[in-house]
């Protein structure tokens, strides 16, 4: 059995699981666990209007006061033009994978949340996602350029890595985020749907392994 965590490094309600996984899973050093990216709003080609974005606002605002993370407001509503596609952000982070299997991917895939809330990049943009991607990695101590990044992003076979997550995400019936999942084989069964806190998800893990 292994712990899976599905969503989209473009879900703010993901942006703060993400913290409090991570403070959760301090207590688990050894647990079998990967992240399935769902690309819940990938090949997106709709421009983000005054509503869409404010929508959004409204939801930063709910993840910011359970759990304090920063959010850039102004670089979003100064953007114009910006079409909310997560296809390149989560095809960065498997290119990330990739690259460095043995890697905190969880680290790796924060990295990319920040860059998008915090800094207010262009997380649409492969040539911004390379330098982002690189960055993660190299305070992990793994060597890559931004050259090796970029080829990575741009592989073919990254690419069908990328669509297979989206595919088996779907398959297993997901379709909002985030979630952790147990998974048993072909099995995989919901721990926690929607955001939760530290604790709570402490707890699910605690009771999810004691029941194996």
């Amino acid at each position: 059995m292994k712990f899976v965590f599905a969503g989209d490094p473009m879900c703010s309600w993901c942006y703060g699981f993400s913290k409090e996984l991570g403070e959760a899973l301090q207590y688990f050093p050894e647990l079998p666990f990967e992240i399935k990216v769902a690309g819940l709003w990938a090949g997106g080609r709709d421009v983000l209007d005054a509503a869409a974005k404010q929508f959004r606002l409204t939801n930063w605002a709910r993840v910011e006061s359970l759990t304090g993370l920063p959010f850039n407001r102004q670089a979003l509503m100064a953007r114009d033009g910006f079409v909310y596609n997560t296809e390149p952000i989560s095809r960065a982070f498997v290119a990330a994978k990739t690259l460095a299997p043995d890697a905190d991917h969880l680290a790796i895939f924060h990295a990319l949340q920040r860059a998008f809330y915090v800094d207010g990049l262009d997380t649409t943009a492969d040539a911004v996602l390379s330098i982002v991607v690189q960055k993660a990695l190299a305070e992990q101590s793994v060597d890559r350029s931004v050259v090796d990044v970029v080829t990575a992003m741009t592989d073919p076979e990254v690419r069908n890595k990328t669509q297979a997550e989206f595919d088996q995400v779907r398959a297993w019936g997901l379709r909002s985020f985030p979630k952790l999942l147990t998974v048993d084989g072909d099995k995989a069964s919901i721990l926690s749907d929607g955001f939760a806190k530290a604790a709570t998800i402490k707890a699910l893990i605690e009771e999810a392994v004691q029941a194996a």
